[in-house]
């Protein structure tokens, strides 16, 4: 009998300290810079995003997403045979994040490892879990996590903090006879890495007095990405995805993508030829979530009635170096 993992509840977590882009606006202000929040808000359709405790790290916004998760699918942390968590904000350089949230989430029983593919992580994470849900028969219960606090590592200072909200979102991944994951495809063009980062702090540029001084040991973008990186390759990801795996645009009841730029989302479902409606977004509440955009839509479009039984979900993400990757899904 296959074994084919199926995502039998999700959940996710935001903070409870809202800023608004009129917050943002007095501080750009302040520091000579009027309009760069009314720019990226027009451009991007964010209008708030919620930060978390100076006092928290990564792993404690995985953690309320996991237990919420488990909750609904009616299971303990002990049962939890793995745990995969996407982030590309650690708690720390090592060791995994992943292993500091199983010890908070008592899952004293899970193996662990982190996916650091940023806002493709959650894809590449749920079909990493199918894959070891297949070919594994003891591992029954996985938990896929994608967490996002990268506002705690940019410089206050910089524009693109306009961007960053904290969050998580998580799902239970079980084996099942029936459908439930379906495919995935990825592609990646490692000639961007230099483009967004964080430089100084790994073994290319272990952080110096200097580096921190100089702010490499926070994220910055260093030079534009090309927007047809995103506008043209989700619609090639779908194509792909699509192909290989024998259905069509028409089958599709979701597409989450990653949630940065609402222009971007509208303009590649026009290109596929998916309604909007059916390309959830939640960037305009939670601001730019990162690893954790996907899972936190998925869930939120689940909870709004969105996802229903039986429905195919197609999630697209992107990160940067670039990862790009897409996985589908039929929800049990």
């Amino acid at each position: 009998m296959p074994r084919i993992a199926t995502i039998i509840a999700t959940g996710h977590y935001h903070p409870e300290r809202c800023i608004s882009n009129a917050e943002l606006a007095e501080r750009f202000t302040a520091l000579g810079k009027p309009e760069v929040i009314g720019k990226f808000e027009a451009a991007s359709g964010i209008r708030q995003r919620y930060y978390a405790p100076d006092d928290w790290a990564t792993s404690d916004l995985a953690l309320p997403a996991a237990h919420q998760a488990l909750q609904r699918a009616g299971r303990r942390p002990e049962d939890v045979d793995l745990i995969i968590l996407g982030t590309d904000s650690p708690d720390y350089v090592t060791p995994a994040t992943s292993t500091v949230l199983q010890e908070k989430l008592g899952a004293k029983r899970a193996g662990t490892f982190d996916v650091v593919c940023a806002c493709a992580s959650f894809p590449t994470a749920l079909a990493s879990a199918a894959g070891f849900i297949a070919t594994n028969p003891a591992i029954n219960t996985v938990l896929v996590i994608g967490a996002y606090m990268m506002r705690k590592l940019a410089d206050p200072t910089d524009p693109m903090v306009f961007f960053y909200g904290d969050g998580a979102g998580a799902a239970v991944v079980e084996p099942s006879d029936k459908p439930g994951f379906i495919g995935t495809t990825m592609k990646a063009d490692g000639a961007y890495a230099d483009a967004w980062g964080i430089y100084s702090g790994g073994t290319a540029e272990p952080a110096t007095k200097e580096s921190v001084e100089s702010g490499r040991t926070q994220v910055r973008l260093m030079k534009r990405y090309p927007p047809e990186i995103n506008e043209d390759g989700w619609p090639e990801l779908f194509e792909r995805l699509a192909n290989e795996n024998e259905f069509t645009v028409d089958d599709v009841d979701q597409v989450i993508f990653t949630q940065v730029n609402k222009r971007t989302v509208e303009t590649v479902a026009d290109k596929i030829g998916l309604p909007r409606e059916k390309a959830h977004t939640i960037m305009e509440t939670y601001g730019y979530t990162g690893s954790a955009c996907i899972p936190m839509a998925l869930d939120d479009a689940i909870q709004h009635g969105k996802i229903k039984s039986g429905d195919l979900v197609v999630m697209i993400g992107s990160g940067v170096g670039y990862n790009q990757a897409a996985t589908a899904v039929r929800m049990p």
